[in-house]
């Protein structure tokens, strides 16, 4: 994969160090990265399966080799001194829980107000035991009008997988489409993971 020619819209960190670095952790855990970067400047990227602090390292280190500035949400208690500066390098988001309109109203009014961004989320939103994924990052994507990027981490094969761009449409389609790409990915505790999105919490 040449990193440097390719998807020039999507948000991407300078080259250096990190790049260099993201590079050796992943060539000396045995992990490669597989699948085409997509040209856009706006998506929501969903990693899984998420079923170990494994799934933390590879993913960090996938996104400094491939240069890429990948925004995540977290609690805005976190983003005080002395972490707050250590988070938002790392790409943390700040956001308000108990805001009156939502986590997800937050998060797309993120997208509008951005000329390119890359948010990045784990829609079992735990890497314990799950029955079924979180909607929201579907109705982050819809209500923004942004693309979904699949990313698989498949410890069977240890490899970094992006799959292909997917523009939400009807929901039991595209979940049914997202069940086909991670099928064949297994995470660390494979038993950890669910396919299963319910759709009914889709509006």
């Amino acid at each position: 994969m040449n990193v440097e020619l390719e998807a020039p819209l999507l948000p991407r960190r300078k080259k250096g160090l990190m790049q260099v670095l993201g590079k050796i952790v992943l060539r000396l855990l045995g992990w490669r990265i597989e699948g085409e970067l997509p040209n856009v400047a706006k998506a929501v990227l969903i990693a899984a399966p998420h079923t170990s602090n494994w799934d933390f390292v590879v993913g960090v280190a996938a996104m400094h080799e491939l240069r890429l500035q990948i925004q995540w949400l977290g609690k805005d208690t976190l983003f005080r001194p002395p972490f707050d500066r250590f988070f938002r390098w790392m790409g943390g988001t700040p956001v308000d829980r108990n805001s009156a309109h939502g986590v997800v109203q937050e998060t797309v009014d993120l997208f509008k107000n951005a000329d390119s961004l890359l948010l990045g989320l784990s829609p079992e939103g735990t890497r314990k035991r799950v029955t079924h994924w979180r909607s929201g990052f579907y109705r982050i994507a819809v209500q923004a009008g942004v693309p979904i990027l699949p990313v698989a981490f498949d410890y069977s094969r240890k490899r970094v997988v992006l799959g292909q761009l997917l523009n939400p449409a009807d929901a039991e389609t595209d979940f049914e489409t997202l069940r086909g790409f991670y099928s064949t990915m297994k995470g660390k505790h494979p038993d950890n993971f669910s396919y299963e999105i319910r759709c009914r919490e889709i509006p």
